[in-house]
């Protein structure tokens, strides 16, 4: 679970702030009439200044606005409604006033064990909650809990509305006769998984010490939402029955329904699905309570992790204060930047850390400060907390420049317009309208805080660093009870609504021209925001650096440590003042240069973007850093199980040398980036880069007329080399004929990360559906035979699925499960029938295959909602060479599958004889019962630390 809130800074807004500077003293002095008048003179000397340092530090804030309507029906459910009619989609969000906070003592983990409890189906609809959400293309779905609250969001079809408000409401109004012990034992097992798994990973247990030793035992928030293991173990079906009745009722929470449907309709089945649930009255629940004092204490755990990781944690202003705004800001001037004060002392100047972070934890009874910073391997933690503790008191001393928070509030802004185009899911404008209400009683309050946000002063964030707490209050208010009336007529219970599988997309239409350079390009118009993104691919990925692997990476990495006249640092500044985002991204087979820019900023940003293709300059001091982290990065990974199994398994499957045999992880191997030197950079740059060997992809709010001749001027002077463009090698492996099975040795792991793969035959448009579908109903997605055998049946794994990764030559299908390491044995034979199972007596099923082929057809409602979406798709298809109608015509070719296809796709290219495992685990524990099962020679693998 993520600590921080989804939308940061800029959307972590208050609503109505006022500013936090200090008041003036109007009291009259016993002073002479001169000097009054001195004093006056310099009172008034001073408010000018600090009213220039203000406007300077001021960014005009961009146009926001998410248009609702706010209405409470009798029964006490608040709903909110925006309109949104760019997609063929709609966004439902459901924000339960529950969290872990409202946890009495010895329930600890109930608000998160109901967020589980709750995807098992209803009294009406018993099951699986997943099922018609997937058989409707559904997107964005999940749940999440944290200290505050629940929520429940997915977007869906318009087509499905009906169906996904339905299921909403059964079960806030019927799920309470749906709790069995059964579904509770299950459930329970599943969390105490996840928490297993959490726990099981580096640095895993940090945000359960940092509660309980921040906050006093009987505060809410010294627990983590997670819960303990002797709670989950003692709660009885009781117990969690009245916890149901208590808190999920209309009058405890809040339906924000977003997308292509209009107030009145959408209105309409909010009183029809939820107006005749009844309400019996909201629970008491704590308003406020912040720490009077810092906690005063340090502590030293030891944990297997591959560096000292530093947390620093400071009890702050809760949600909706005055220092709000002055906090977020002060984080990202701390840390988060390659400008950020931290990161340069630490990370650039001194190279004493690897990384480091801050950010602004903030919740409705309490806030906190936290930084946390990794320590380079060899050096002195006291000598990086020392340097620590010296920068913030230096940064408390002498605050920030007005330029500098001025390039902090654009990027922010920018970000926040990108994040505006979808409607559900995380950061969508669901998400934005909820939190706002659940916050602070007005959905349209974080988009008003933009304008206050804009206006904090460098003074503003500096008296916030020098004066971290304010004093305590309580404050405690009585109202008179609520009365709730629920309707006597509701939605029909006895069958599910009909689910309208139309699907009707208008992409937009590419338009093709060439650069007088040669460069081809490719530009889908979307202007529904003003942003632009571009993507530079060109083959020459990890399949190119055989020899130093992680030369592709790095080499994208340091695309943006500086470029033409720009260091790095005045790059990051030069990026940060136009809002733009230029990065570089590697893969197996293509690396890509991206931009994402505001079109106000589009030809400035331009000439950036192509000093970055064209003029890169790798310098020596940044590349040893990028390398020195690098290899901690790849210590990181080998510290956790999966990191630790795809480093291994690609070799293991196509061969040492061979260019799909380097870790999956991308990072490359240590005696690869040890080897590399900027003469390696500069030769990769110019053998790959070059615009015979590339197709720029734009997709956003510009024209063909417009944006050619800007290309032309930046790029258009930019030449293919006399050389020719070598050819990358990918030589076709033999499967083994026989499973081989590799262990990895993790003492006093909690759990084992099973890996198997699988060399399956490169891409082709022949049979891809037919292969798709048969991969996803296997072990694709949450549905998949083998998710619901470990997970929901057995509960012993948090998930397991199966993936075939897209490569230009034989792809690698990779299936993981972690399991709890008592039932690894029993785990892999599951597995393996399961698979056995799909290839004889239990092929596909027509319902399997039905649910499929819905599920794919109607989530392309969603598919195509956002810009990155779509570029995203076009990349794709260009790089397989595909016709621009491809894509569209997708639903079709999915529509037409039948069984007998699938069915001879999976006997064509599964093979669980010749699977090649990979296991990591307590070998003390696993070993044993992993050679009783005889599935093939074992080989227990060096450790490679």
């Amino acid at each position: 679970m993520d600590l921080r809130p989804l939308l940061i800074s800029v959307v972590i807004a208050t609503a109505g702030f006022a500013g936090c500077g200090k008041s003036v003293d109007h009291t009259p002095h016993a002073l002479s009439v001169d000097k009054e008048a001195a004093a006056s003179s310099k009172e008034a000397a001073a408010s000018s200044k600090a009213a220039a340092t203000e406007k300077e530090a001021f960014v005009p804030p961009p146009e926001l606005d998410i248009p609702f309507h706010k209405e409470v029906l009798p029964n006490g459910l608040t709903v909110i409604v925006h309109e949104d009619r760019k997609a063929p989609v709609v966004s439902t969000n459901i924000w339960y006033k529950v969290g872990s906070k409202d946890e009495p003592e010895g329930k600890t983990g109930f608000a998160h064990l109901f967020e589980h409890l709750m995807f098992n189906g209803s009294e009406n609809y018993p099951g699986e909650y997943f099922e018609p959400f997937q058989r409707s293309g559904a997107t964005d779905m999940n749940g999440t809990t944290n200290n505050d609250r629940t929520n429940y969001f997915a977007t869906v079809p318009k087509g499905a509305l009906d169906m996904a408000l339905w299921m909403e409401s059964d079960r806030m109004g019927h799920f309470k006769g749906a709790i069995t012990q059964e579904v509770l034992d299950e459930q329970r097992g599943v969390v105490k998984n996840e928490k297993r798994q959490g726990e099981n990973a580096p640095y895993g247990k940090a945000f359960d010490i940092i509660a309980k030793s921040t906050f006093p035992a009987d505060h809410p928030y010294s627990w983590t939402p997670i819960g303990s293991m002797e709670d989950l173990d003692n709660a009885s079906l009781e117990d969690v029955k009245q916890w149901f009745a208590d808190h999920y009722q209309p009058a405890n929470a809040t339906l924000v329904i977003a997308g292509d449907v209009s107030v009145d309709e959408a209105m309409d089945k909010a009183r029809k699905y939820f107006g005749d649930i009844p309400s019996t009255g909201v629970q008491p629940r704590i308003k406020n309570w912040e720490l009077p004092t810092q906690v005063k204490k340090r502590e030293v755990v030891h944990d297997k992790v591959p560096q000292t990781r530093i947390y620093k944690v400071w009890n702050v202003p809760a949600v909706g204060s005055e220092e709000e705004h002055a906090l977020e800001l002060m984080t990202s001037l701390l840390a988060n930047r390659k400008n950020s004060l931290l990161y340069r002392r630490l990370v650039r100047d001194e190279q004493v850390a690897t990384s480091v972070s801050a950010f602004y934890y903030g919740r409705q009874l309490a806030g906190q400060l936290i930084i946390v910073v990794d320590v380079k391997p060899g050096q002195s933690v006291d000598k990086v907390e020392k340097l620590l503790n010296k920068d913030l008191q230096e940064f408390a001393k002498s605050g920030v420049s007005a330029e500098e928070l001025r390039r902090v509030k654009q990027g922010e802004f920018a970000g926040l317009v990108k994040g505006l185009e979808k409607t559900g899911g995380f950061g969508g404008k669901s998400d934005i309208l909820a939190r706002s209400e659940f916050y602070y009683g007005d959905p349209g309050a974080l988009l008003k805080g933009v304008e206050d946000y804009a206006k904090v002063s460098a003074r503003e964030v500096q008296d916030v660093a020098q004066q971290w707490l304010k004093d305590d209050s309580y404050t405690l208010i009585i109202e008179p009870e609520k009365q709730f009336t629920a309707a006597t007529e509701g939605a029909d219970r006895s069958k599910l609504p009909e689910v309208d599988k139309t699907v009707e997309l208008e992409l937009p239409k590419q338009r093709e021209f060439t650069l007088k350079n040669g460069l081809k390009v490719v530009l889908a118009e979307r202007h529904d925001t003003p942003v632009v993104l571009m993507n530079l691919q060109f083959r020459g990925g990890a399949s190119a650096d055989s020899a130093k692997p992680g030369l592709a990476s790095v080499a994208a990495q340091m695309l943006n440590e500086g470029a033409g006249d720009l260091d790095s640092l005045e790059f990051s500044a030069r990026s940060e003042e136009l809002g733009v985002s230029i990065g570089g991204g590697s893969s197996l087979d293509y690396n890509s240069i991206s931009m994402s820019a505001l079109k106000t900023q589009l030809e400035p940003s331009l000439e950036l973007f192509a000093k970055v293709v064209t003029e890169p300059r790798f310098p020596e001091s940044d590349l040893e850093r990028v390398k020195s982290n690098r290899l901690d990065a790849i210590a990181q990974e080998k510290a956790q199980p999966q990191g630790l199994a795809l480093r291994e398994l690609p070799p293991l499957l196509f061969g040492t040398g061979h260019p799909y045999g380097a870790p999956l992880t991308g990072s490359g191997t240590p005696e690869g980036i040890q080897s590399i030197t900027r003469e390696d950079l500069v030769n990769f740059q110019e053998t790959w880069v070059r615009p015979d060997n590339a197709i720029l992809t734009i997709v956003g709010d510009v024209t063909e007329k417009e944006i050619e001749p800007l290309l032309n001027e930046t790029l258009g002077g930019w030449k293919a080399p006399k050389a020719e463009l070598p050819t990358i090698d990918v030589a076709e492996v033999e499967r083994p004929k026989e499973a081989r099975v590799y262990l990895l040795d993790r003492p006093g792991a909690q759990q084992s990360f099973i890996m198997a793969g699988l060399v399956m035959p490169p891409w082709q448009p022949q049979g891809a559906e037919a292969f798709d579908a048969m991969a996803n109903i296997i072990a694709g997605k949450f549905t998949s035979r083998v998710n619901m055998n470990l997970r929901e049946d057995k509960h012993w794994s948090y998930g397991a699925r199966a993936v075939s990764m897209d490569t230009e030559g034989q792809r690698p299908y990779i299936l993981f499960a972690p399991v709890q390491t008592d039932k690894t044995g029993p785990a892999i034979k599951e597995l393996l029938k399961e698979y056995r199972d799909y290839l004889s007596h239990r092929p596909i099923t027509e319902k399997e295959l039905e649910d499929y082929q819905n599920d794919e057809v109607l989530k392309q409602s969603a598919r195509f909602q956002t810009k990155g979406q779509l570029l995203s798709s076009i990349n794709w298809q260009l790089e397989k060479g595909l016709p621009e109608e491809y894509i569209a015509e997708y639903p079709q070719r999915v529509t037409a599958l039948n069984t007998d296809k699938v069915e001879a796709s999976a006997k064509e290219f599964l093979a669980p004889e010749q699977f090649t495992w990979v296991i990591v685990g307590d070998l003390d524990k696993i070993k044993g019962e992993v050679e009783e099962l005889d599935i093939g020679p074992v080989e227990v693998l060096p450790s490679r630390d």
